[in-house]
């Protein structure tokens, strides 16, 4: 149930993120999952880094989103046109 309840988490992680960042964002599915997956590490590594969370202990739900929210922001960046 592990991976399969990371996957759920991740989509209802990147679909939040998606709907708070202004803008069009044109990612499918798997792009939005792994976007949320990608923002909950971004969120344990990055507040690991400041001191914010302990070694071992994960991010919550509004740190994986704004980690979320972050690498939209960076994803956006990148692929501007």
């Amino acid at each position: 149930m592990g991976i399969i309840g990371t996957i759920f988490i991740g989509l209802i992680v990147g679909l939040v993120a998606r709907f708070l960042k202004p803008g069009d964002d044109s990612l499918g599915w798997i792009m939005t999952i792994l976007l949320g997956i990608g923002g909950s590490l971004a969120a344990t590594y990055g507040g690991q880094a400041l001191g914010i969370y302990q070694a071992g202990q994960a991010a919550g739900f509004i740190g994986a989103v704004i980690g979320a929210i972050v690498l939209l922001v960076v994803y956006g960046l990148v692929t501007r046109r």
